[in-house]
């Protein structure tokens, strides 16, 4: 089993959890976050210590899904959130370990 983690702009949010439903997940959970990636000016140096400046709206969906479907998962995010343009979000594919109990 793998854990997907997907940080989308959220305008494209909806369109992304749209086009997961159509793929089999085991479970899924939805986040409004704020960060940054590779935009410029967003820390700038105060004193000895960095501090934000701004932080980005996003939309962290976690995932969690069988290995023989990761591929179509991701093909499933990145289809519906690419834009092409800078700040688009990331895909992280972790191993996830399930525990009943």
């Amino acid at each position: 089993m793998k854990e997907v983690l997907a940080v989308v702009k959220p305008f494209l949010a909806e369109r992304v959890l749209e086009a997961l439903a159509r793929v089999p997940l085991e479970a899924c959970t939805v986040r409004e976050v704020k960060g940054y990636g590779r935009q410029k000016s967003y820390l700038d140096a105060y004193g000895d210590s960095d501090y934000a400046l701004a932080f980005l709206p996003k939309v962290e969906i976690q995932l969690w899904v069988d290995d023989d479907r990761v591929d179509d998962v991701v093909r499933a995010i990145t289809s519906a959130a690419r834009t092409g343009r800078m700040g688009d979000g990331k895909i992280f594919v972790l191993p996830a370990t399930a525990v009943d109990g």
